[in-house]
């Protein structure tokens, strides 16, 4: 059996292509996102919380596919910037967006939008909207498998 050589594993590898994309998308979040003081990650945890007014930090872990030590750090970060409260409900602990944190929602709709007309120009609407149909898909696929 003959072993493909790095060019065919690179080009082939699914593990590998999904993590180049990512890194390049990434790069374009980066430069939509560059006129704020936050990330494009926060940005997406600031627009959940704000479309679910006391979401609980375990329902915005399931929303945003994150760990819970990873929603702690970035909830601790927002609660430390005043963007974020957390608010005890009984036994629960509920999270809520700030005045300061509404603020910064228009702005955040205005870089997503961006990044989407940035990835619009490069791979045209039909390629772009199969892409993240595909993606969509395969990640609820490999999800559901994992559980």
């Amino acid at each position: 059996m003959q072993t493909p050589n790095s060019d065919f594993l690179l080009s082939n590898c699914l593990y590998f292509t999904a993590s180049r994309f990512a890194r390049q998308m990434e790069k374009l979040a980066e430069e939509a996102f560059s006129s704020m003081d936050i990330s494009p990650s926060y940005a997406y945890l600031i627009i959940t919380i704000n479309d679910y007014p006391g979401i609980s930090q375990k329902e915005l872990c399931k929303k945003l596919t994150i760990a819970p030590s990873t929603s702690t750090r970035f909830i601790d970060k927002l609660v430390k910037n005043k963007f974020v409260e957390r608010k005890p409900d009984g036994k629960h602990i509920l999270i809520h967006l700030t005045k300061e944190g509404k603020s910064l929602c228009n702005e955040i709709y205005e870089c997503l939008n961006n990044i989407y007309l940035r990835h619009l120009e490069i791979l045209d609407e039909n390629h772009s909207q199969q892409l993240i149909h595909l993606l969509h898909e395969a990640s609820e696929l490999i999800e559901k498998n994992n559980r």
